[in-house]
């Protein structure tokens, strides 16, 4: 008895921990927000509007993040990079400048990565759990989201920004 009452409690836990974590679903416009996209300098992801656009949410700590950037720049900032139908934004949760500069340079990555020190642009999106993908359409429609990095789910996400850049 007390096994089925531990399953019953993990799985009702996972269910409502990721039904609960989501603020957004696919079909939803974007929530408006504005960012610093370089140091003094904003901008708001309505000026992305007839892009495709991915936005991440990572932290530097976080290993499955860690995991995933590196994925990132390979398999799409390098390919799509020159694209000007494409932009990507990576948000470090909780994170400023300071930590996000070195931790950019250290790895070389040349895709951005901006401050979401206070979770302004994380809390639109999510209450928890990261790494996070968000890809909205050229109309500011989200059409793809993931929870946590699986190589699975990163191809599917490829494959989708693969195909809508194809047009």
């Amino acid at each position: 008895m007390k096994k089925l009452l531990v399953l019953v409690f993990i799985v009702y836990g996972k269910m409502a921990f990721s039904q609960e974590s989501n603020l957004i679903k696919i079909g939803d416009s974007v929530p408006s927000f504005s960012f610093e996209i370089e140091k003094g300098k904003m901008a708001s992801i309505a000026d992305y509007k007839g892009k495709l656009v991915l936005i991440n949410l990572f932290a530097t700590w976080c290993p499955p993040c860690r995991k995933e950037l590196p994925e990132m720049q390979k398999q799409i900032w390098d390919k799509h990079k020159n694209n000007p139908k494409f932009a990507l934004f990576v948000f470090g949760r909780e994170e400023g400048w300071d930590v996000l500069v070195p931790f950019k340079k250290k790895f070389n990555y040349t895709f951005p990565i901006l401050p979401d020190e206070k979770r302004d642009v994380f809390g639109k999106f999510a209450t928890q759990s990261i790494p996070r993908n968000i890809l909205i359409d050229e109309t500011g429609k989200i059409i793809y989201q993931s929870i946590g990095y699986e190589e699975k789910e990163f191809k599917k996400l490829i494959e989708l920004i693969d195909k809508r850049l194809e047009k």
